[in-house]
């Protein structure tokens, strides 16, 4: 089912992929729900990623507002009790996404990692924002420094949300929440199943088109993709499925970053 790409063809379809995913800072947006402690990444005004999160124990912990991204820091070591940066133990796990909420300058506040992974999804945290530490590390190579980041308690959508603040998002995207622990499988259709089928084509799996349908050709790939990284091989991408495409992906993003820009 995989098929060998030459360099030239995978170039090609990674400059296609990064004029469409990876976008300038302007076209970056970041919004967080506290209701339902998911973040969303937009880039060039459509979904890229869903992540389930964790956020402050207390509805006035985690500030909510407009923000930038002032600094990205790899292992930052947790200077209250003077645990190293990149220790297990570390509570910011190996990536800081700092944000400025109250004047403040990228220090205080962030999205990062942890060292308790069963505590994303909940209201738990000191303030900042909690991600997966396999999930903020990918998320971490694609965001861009001054990214504007929106933080909200809402039962409205995403997209609704990011119009309220002035971004025009009408029709990018599935007003549906979709969490990361969802599963596509044959008959999922929307934008995540479309991103699959880019990452996956991308790394040399067949889907037979980029449609976002979940159909036989998908499924095929799917399970070739997986024989190939020692996962479960069902046909379904499931969670540990498509984080595994995302690290990949950002990886060959990353080995051919000289040549793209």
């Amino acid at each position: 089912m995989k098929k060998l790409m030459t360099p030239f063809v995978i170039l090609f379809l990674l400059f296609l992929f990064k004029v469409s995913e990876v976008s300038a800072d302007d076209e970056q947006l970041v919004i967080i729900n506290k209701t339902q402690n998911q973040l969303v990444f937009y880039e060039n005004n459509r979904v890229s990623e869903i992540y389930d999160v964790a956020t402050g124990a207390t509805a006035d912990l985690t500030p909510e507002g407009e923000f930038k991204v002032i600094n990205k820091i790899v292992d930052r070591p947790y200077y209250k009790e003077e645990i190293p940066g990149g220790d297990p133990s570390n509570p910011l796990g190996r990536r800081w996404i700092g944000i400025n909420p109250f004047g403040t300058n990228g220090n205080t506040y962030a999205i990062h990692g942890n060292n308790n992974p069963n505590s994303i999804g909940y209201n738990v945290s000191a303030g900042c924002i909690r991600m997966h530490n396999e999930e903020i590390e990918s998320f971490f190579e694609e965001l861009e420094v001054d990214t504007p980041v929106i933080i909200t308690s809402s039962d409205q959508s995403f997209d609704k949300i990011g119009e309220e603040h002035g971004y025009d998002l009408t029709g990018a995207s599935s007003s549906t929440v979709i969490s990361t622990h969802a599963k596509f499988t044959n008959g999922s259709h929307g934008e995540g199943v479309e991103m699959l089928q880019r990452r996956l084509t991308i790394l040399g799996y067949d889907t037979k088109g980029i449609d976002g349908s979940f159909g036989p050709a998908t499924n095929e790939a799917v399970k070739a993709f997986q024989q190939d990284h020692d996962l479960e091989v069902d046909g379904i991408a499931d969670r540990e499925t498509r984080k595994k495409t995302s690290l990949l992906f950002v990886s060959l993003l990353q080995d051919h970053s000289q040549v793209m820009e």
